[in-house]
């Protein structure tokens, strides 16, 4: 097959986007319109120079840049264009489905009202759904740089508007703030009934897996490539079916690997574990999820098998129904009996 041939049967492949921060997709050129339409100012007199700033140290310099540009978000229609513009996207790399995180912490700080940035957010995602045909699902994450009774506060704010959110998941630095701080919090979160997520094992040692897994009961691990190191956990992941949301190009830039040649996603499946390609904070990371699957592609060389699998993956960790699973199943089962 040739490079544009393959490149072509990559785009048409039904993809899914589980590890989404959809403050992390907030663009420059947007940036400053909201800026503009809400008289924010901006540390940064054009474009160029904002992007400029995107050139990361580490997960906290990166984190830095992205809370102060959450600062132009501040209405519906903000938070409605901002989620709109990523399904855009998304829909010309034929992603299927999203699970969406969100942090209501960075806004609310903000005096930004809990309602005001759910409402704007869902009511894309419905459109998105009916217009673009993207399934989807709505994370709460609890930002761990912050105290746990900050969580329960935001819990608290989020309990008349659960029945508009799919679960809940732990997100920020995790240096100093392991998944057991947050235990009585996924406690609660789970006997409200909803399901959980934690990223661990991106910056934290694969302890911080096996935290979020028996402290936290989580149904996913938001990057765990750290768990190579355990080799006991890489078999509990492998037989217990969690998945990683693995963010292969969001690795390269926060230094978590050199260059993707170097990034592990080859040995994830080789041990049998249920990895995902994701894009994280695609704005700021230089590669929204198609683009992540075509470096992945090239950068490993991965065969029309191992793509299958990442898709087939994507499907099995994903929260959609058995019907939709189902169908989606059988479209890349289809796309994978095409002649090489």
């Amino acid at each position: 097959m040739s490079e544009s041939a393959r490149a072509d049967w990559l785009r048409r492949l039904p993809k899914t986007e589980l590890h989404l921060h959809i403050e992390g997709t907030l663009e420059p050129e947007l940036m400053f319109a909201l800026a503009l339409r809400n008289g924010v100012t901006l540390p940064y007199p054009d474009v160029d120079a904002l992007r400029a700033a995107y050139d990361f140290h580490n997960l906290q310099s990166f984190l830095d840049l992205y809370y102060a540009g959450a600062g132009v978000l501040l209405t519906e229609a903000d938070f409605y264009d901002l989620t709109w513009a990523y399904l855009e996207r998304a829909h010309a790399d034929r992603v299927v489905h999203v699970e969406i995180f969100f942090d209501p912490q960075t806004h609310t700080e903000r005096g930004v009202p809990f309602e005001t940035a759910l409402a704007g957010i869902r009511r894309a995602l419905v459109d998105g759904e009916a217009k673009l045909g993207i399934g989807f699902r709505l994370i709460l994450c609890f930002l761990r740089h912050l105290s746990e009774d900050a969580g329960f506060a935001a819990l608290e704010q989020a309990l008349p508007f659960l029945s508009q959110i799919d679960g809940v998941g732990l997100d920020s630095s995790e240096h100093g703030h392991p998944p057991e701080k947050f235990a009585r919090l996924f406690a609660r979160c789970k006997a409200l009934g909803l399901a959980r997520v934690a990223h661990a094992g991106e910056e934290g040692p694969a302890d911080y897996v096996w935290q979020a897994i028996r402290l936290l009961d989580v149904a996913r691990i938001d990057h765990g490539v750290r768990a190579l190191e355990d080799d006991a956990l890489v078999a509990y992941l492998a037989e217990h079916r969690i998945p990683l949301t693995v963010c292969p190009l969001s690795n390269i830039k926060l230094r978590v690997f050199d260059t993707l040649a170097d990034h592990p996603l080859r040995t994830l499946l080789e041990r049998g574990l249920v990895a995902t390609v994701n894009s994280d904070d695609p704005a700021y990371f230089g590669g929204y999820v198609g683009e992540n699957w075509q470096a992945c592609a090239d950068a490993l060389d991965l065969t029309r098998a191992e793509l299958v699998q990442l898709a087939r993956n994507g499907i099995e960790a994903s929260w959609m129904d058995d019907a939709a699973k189902t169908r989606w199943y059988a479209e890349i089962d289809t796309l994978a009996a095409e002649p090489a």
